[in-house]
């Protein structure tokens, strides 16, 4: 069994790129619909690349927190940002806006970038399909963006 390494997933939301950047940087309200990640909050009063938030994540009985720095902040185009373990990237995760036809086309990534060997230990002995889990979440998490942003475009309120 080997550690996940890449996914990714798209999706076609009815707003503008900028819009969708806006909603998808403000790291704070990412526990809205990710189905792993519960709360961010902002370490640094900068925003931008360099920016670091902490990430506060459960799945079933395992909780964790994570550090990640901002890689990309282009705005309308892309938001990325590594999770650290020891100041070393260890996951990136990146959001990519394109406009289309009718509004902007969102691709949810992530990849691994360097593994600590407890990381393996612990999926051998605790995790099971974590690629898969991955695969799902971003499923979700994308849908769920979509969800958000367009009922801020219309004025509705959302659920999660």
């Amino acid at each position: 069994m080997s550690l996940p390494t890449r996914a990714q997933a798209a999706i076609d939301i009815a707003a503008r790129p900028t819009t969708i950047y806006d909603v998808v940087s403000d790291v704070t309200r990412m526990g809205e619909w990710s189905p792993e990640c519960v709360a961010c909050v902002w370490l640094t009063d900068e925003r931008g690349v360099g920016a670091r938030f902490r990430g506060r994540n459960r799945r079933g009985p395992a909780r964790w927190s994570t550090t990640a720095e901002v890689l990309v902040a282009d705005r309308g185009r892309e938001f990325s940002f590594a999770t650290l373990h020891q100041d070393t990237p260890a996951t990136r995760w990146t959001y990519r806006f394109e406009a289309i036809d009718g509004g902007t086309q969102m691709t949810e990534s992530f990849e691994a970038l360097h593994t600590p060997a407890i990381f393996g230990l612990v999926e051998r002995l605790f995790i099971r399909d974590r690629q898969q889990q991955l695969e799902v979440g971003i499923e979700r998490t994308i849908a769920a963006i979509k969800a958000a942003t367009e009922a801020q475009q219309s004025g509705r309120p959302t659920l999660k």
